[in-house]
């Protein structure tokens, strides 16, 4: 019988398969953001979505060239629940694997996980941080190709498109997601 992780064993998990303390943080922002999207768009399963955000690059610093492909073997070794797996390695869609996102939190996943790191990044520069950041700040950051240059704006437009929301918005909702 396979599983559902907590948020909690969920990070378990990923530390045991990362050390890196960049890694670690980058899946606990990601988990925060998508618990914060969970709480608009599907109130009863925060800690699921949680959980997916978490375990979402489980595999990337062992197997960057494998990213996803790995993650699928990780977790079914781990005997993980199906849906979850899915939605994990999908967020690697066109990049990495062709498991496409389906499900509305998938395409939340596809899109913040790139965009989580540009503001991040646009953050650092900031003498306040997340403090009072604005979407335009970000916007003039997400035209500036040079800046934060390992975040693909690509990919964060076609998960904007895939979610049917305009990529102000988006942007918008995550700095909110990142504050709380």
């Amino acid at each position: 019988m396979s599983y559902i992780p907590t948020p909690e064993q969920a990070e378990e998990l990923v530390k045991r398969f990362n050390k890196e303390a960049f890694h670690i943080q980058h899946a606990q922002i990601v988990s925060k953001v998508m618990g914060e999207f969970a709480k608009e768009y599907d109130p009863e399963r925060i800690d699921f979505w949680r959980s997916v955000g978490m375990l979402h690059d489980i595999d990337f610093e062992l197997y960057p060239e494998q990213h996803c492909v790995k993650a699928n073997e990780l977790l079914r070794e781990l005997d993980i629940d199906e849906e979850m797996i899915h939605a994990v390695i999908c967020h690697g869609y066109g990049i990495c694997i062709d498991v496409a996102p389906e499900q509305y939190m998938e395409k939340v996943l596809f899109a913040v996980d790139e965009l989580t790191g540009l503001i991040g990044a646009a953050a650092l520069m900031r003498p306040t941080g997340m403090e009072g950041m604005e979407v335009k700040s970000v916007v003039k950051k997400f035209k500036d190709k040079k800046f934060a240059a390992g975040c693909s704006r690509d990919v964060i437009r076609r998960g904007a498109e895939m979610m049917g929301m305009e990529l102000n918005e988006l942007i918008g909702k995550t700095i909110l997601a990142m504050q709380a």
